[in-house]
């Protein structure tokens, strides 16, 4: 399995960060998680849209799905357009987002494949469980296998205890950790995890690499992985636009 990070930045793009997205390849098949803003031009940079094999969408914030549009214009408006793309996402998350064209434009472009997060998933070669874990809307945590490897993916989350269960002994560990050491409102605490926490949940779930992602513009990445090393000794990595990990 492979992993490029097509980017990492939390709540909105900046020049040199896209946000949430990474491009998942096994046995031939290119499955794209988290298409937010600013990821389909990185996206273009290592392969072509009619390549893109699936989507999986964690969550409906717009900084993790809003770049599903211009991929399925870019598909479905082309001289010669491939097969309807499988879309998988939790029930109306991404509603928001096909509704900015209308229907007719982009019907076949897309195939929904709406899910209770807790089901499982089968995704071309991927065997893909998930997990509610605790967000401001319905959020998917993702445990995607293969024969040869484990890759997890918290989405945007809170603190939970299920989250080093879900983890338990991935190779990667893709862990959002919007802030460094605490969450500075009490209001978003629920809801959000910082670089510390994702270290702890990373030792605890005994991963064999931490990836760091979703971190506020803005933030020294320096610092993330500073106090993510606190409690996590073993290789760690904080999301930029075009980091290549093979597990």
């Amino acid at each position: 399995m492979r992993l490029t990070v097509l980017g990492g930045c939390g709540a909105w793009p900046t020049a040199a960060q896209a946000c949430s997205g990474y491009l998942v390849e096994y046995a031939g098949f290119r499955l794209l998680v988290d298409p937010g803003y600013a990821t389909l031009p990185r996206l273009l940079l290592h392969t072509t849209v009619d390549a893109v094999d699936a989507v999986l969408v964690s969550h409906g914030h717009p900084d993790h799905c809003a770049d599903l549009n211009p991929l399925l214009r870019a598909r479905g408006l082309s001289d010669t357009p491939p097969p309807a793309l499988p879309v998988f996402a939790p029930h109306g998350a991404v509603d928001a987002v096909l509704a900015l064209d209308k229907p007719s434009m982009l019907a076949g472009a897309y195939r929904v494949h709406g899910f209770h997060p807790g089901e499982r998933l089968e995704i071309g070669p991927f065997a893909a469980d998930t997990r509610l874990l605790p967000h401001f809307v319905p959020n998917a945590g993702i445990r995607l296998r293969t024969p040869e490897s484990v890759l997890v993916y918290t989405g945007d989350t809170g603190p939970s205890d299920d989250i080093p269960r879900l983890a338990e002994g991935a190779d990667l560990f893709l862990s959002e950790a919007t802030y460094v050491h605490r969450v500075p409102s009490p209001t978003d605490a629920p809801y959000l995890l910082t670089a510390r926490l994702a270290g702890q949940y990373a030792r605890q779930a005994d991963a064999a690499r931490l990836l760091l992602t979703h971190l506020w513009p803005g933030t020294d990445p320096v610092e993330a992985a500073k106090a993510a090393t606190e409690a996590f000794a073993r290789p760690l990595d904080v999301a930029t636009p075009g980091l290549v990990i093979d597990l």
